[in-house]
């Protein structure tokens, strides 16, 4: 009598990205969008002002008509802040929205993630008015962060710069959709709060 052979184990599956990604910020001066999908990504990053509300309707549906896809996304990543009160919230309410009609997750990371580039260490920060900023210092590969040295934080520029020294430091740079998208992807997380100026 032979003995039953026992099931080979199944390998673990990697979890498959989702289709389409949209990846949003209002908290800063500028508008930034990104979207990847199977066949390819696209950013747009302009400068808005305080027309956030006004303009990020219509950029989502140019964003996706210009991709050939339908107003649809699988994932929402929405950059928290920190920034203007009501620069956070148009996104966050915006991002919320979309998720719901979608039946997409909403993923929140930090804004000042969507400001670095390049590789290797590096701080970023944004004017906080008064003398002060927010700022952060992360270590960077293909512009991703993947690893926090100093939590963004508000400072005096003297104390950030004494902080971080000798890094390079980048200051209210414009910030680019596909870095706010990939940390999305990477770590964003599901139970996000906003952060405010």
């Amino acid at each position: 009598m032979t003995a039953p052979v026992p099931p080979v184990p199944a390998s673990p599956v990697p979890p498959a990205l989702p289709a389409v990604i949209l990846a949003l910020d209002t908290a800063t001066p500028w508008l930034t969008l990104a979207l990847r999908w199977p066949g390819g990504e696209r950013t747009v990053s302009r400068e808005v002002g305080r027309a956030h509300a006004e303009q990020l309707p219509g950029a989502v549906a140019e964003l996706f008509a210009g991709a050939g896809l339908p107003l649809r996304a699988d994932l929402v990543i929405i950059g928290t802040g920190p920034g203007s009160y009501t620069g956070v919230r148009v996104g966050a309410s915006y991002a919320l929205g979309l998720a719901r009609v979608w039946g997409a997750a909403v993923r929140g990371v930090s804004t000042l993630e969507s400001l670095v580039t390049g590789d290797g260490p590096q701080a970023v920060s944004m004017d906080a008015r008064k003398g002060n900023l927010y700022g952060a210092a992360y270590d960077v590969q293909a512009a991703t962060v993947v690893g926090v040295r100093h939590a963004p934080a508000k400072h005096s520029l003297e104390n950030f710069e004494t902080l971080t020294a000798p890094l390079p430091h980048h200051r209210d740079p414009a910030p680019d959709g596909l870095a706010l998208l990939r940390a999305g992807l990477d770590h964003g997380v599901e139970g996000w709060e906003l952060a405010y100026l």
